[in-house]
């Protein structure tokens, strides 16, 4: 076999007790949660905004961005939730590059996922401590999950791990909102089949265990563009792409219709500066439609302290070492503006 067994990595329950999440923060997440399912589930007319860097790569720096950004929450509690984005893993299409801080705790250092997962949820703590805050991660591998189930508010399935089995079955076991994104091709009947799978209940093999899980309600489509087989960006966050998905969750009778829309990769060609036309675009959308102003949800931004992006290497503080982002100042503007035009 050509597989090397560096070390045996402690359960998710081990991990758990060696970092806990403090009974304060857990009410606070707890009252969080309830918020957030009330607007997937049409109780609150509240929007969703999942915001912060492509990847979460220097602790100090994502934490000072998070603060920032609930400073901002508290100024637009009465129309938007935010949810800071602290990413943690990062899919690479040919598996070159930096993974996430699960894989390299430092960018700069070889890959230690047993030290990964102590300071992935060491600064998910962190930062909501500091901010009152309760976040989204990426769920790159279903077995991660585990380690921070206690933490996360909210989960995104990626466009290239949406049509895994094991991903589908995962999230019909979780009780917060996840949201499945198109795949890479766009084909939104397989987003639409992931979502249908994670809202109904499975046996399955997971961490060991025959399991059986009762699906999850709160599963929900992420529009994220696509990419042909030429290569070239195709958006989907048109009024055409969204009522059309409107009407295929209906034609399906999923629960809880929801649509939140990612601004960045395809959508904007990883032309982060686009990011406040595109926001500008599909708010406009929601007010000539109330079909797509009850079903469009929130947004997905990626944004961090400084814009653009640097190498893997680079010292800047608060600057993305994957795709590029916005700058804080054009962020904060960008919330206040669709605070006041949702």
């Amino acid at each position: 076999m050509s597989f090397n067994y560096i070390r045996k990595i402690p359960s998710a329950e081990e991990i758990i007790n060696e970092l806990p999440f403090p009974k304060e923060l857990a009410v606070l997440k707890q009252n969080r949660d309830e918020e957030i399912k009330a607007v997937f589930e049409r109780k609150s007319d509240k929007f969703i905004l999942i915001i912060g860097p492509c990847s979460a790569h220097d602790e100090d720096a994502v934490c000072d961005y998070i603060y920032r950004l609930a400073k901002v929450q508290e100024k637009v509690k009465d129309n938007i939730i935010i949810i800071p984005r602290i990413y943690t893993n990062k899919p690479r299409t040919t598996g070159d590059g930096y993974k996430g801080m699960l894989h390299q705790p430092d960018p700069n250092e070889k890959p230690n996922i047993l030290e990964g997962l102590k300071a992935i949820r060491k600064m998910h703590i962190r930062a909501i401590s500091e901010s009152h805050l309760t976040p989204a991660d990426e769920m790159l591998y279903p077995e991660n999950y585990t380690y921070l189930q206690d933490i996360l508010s909210y989960v995104a399935i990626g466009a290239r791990s949406v049509e895994n089995q094991q991903h589908r079955l995962t999230v019909s076991g979780m009780d917060i909102p996840v949201g499945m994104k198109n795949p890479t091709s766009g084909d939104t009947s397989v987003m639409l089949n992931s979502i249908y799978a994670a809202q109904h209940g499975h046996t399955f093999l997971y961490q060991g265990w025959e399991v059986s899980t009762t699906g999850n309600s709160l599963a929900h489509a992420i529009l994220r563009g696509a990419v042909n087989h030429y290569g070239t960006n195709i958006p989907n966050y048109h009024y055409e792409d969204m009522m059309n998905l409107s009407k295929d969750y209906e034609e399906r009778s999923l629960i809880n219709p929801a649509i939140i829309v990612d601004t960045n990769h395809a959508n904007s060609m990883k032309r982060y500066k686009e990011q406040p036309r595109i926001v500008k675009e599909i708010l406009h959308s929601r007010k000539i439609s109330l079909r797509l102003k009850n079903i469009v949800k929130g947004l997905m931004i990626e944004s961090y302290i400084e814009e653009g992006n640097q190498p893997a290497d680079g010292k800047i503080y608060g600057k993305s070492i994957t795709d590029p982002c916005l700058g804080w100042e054009e962020s904060e503007k960008l919330i206040y503006y669709i605070a006041e035009n949702i």
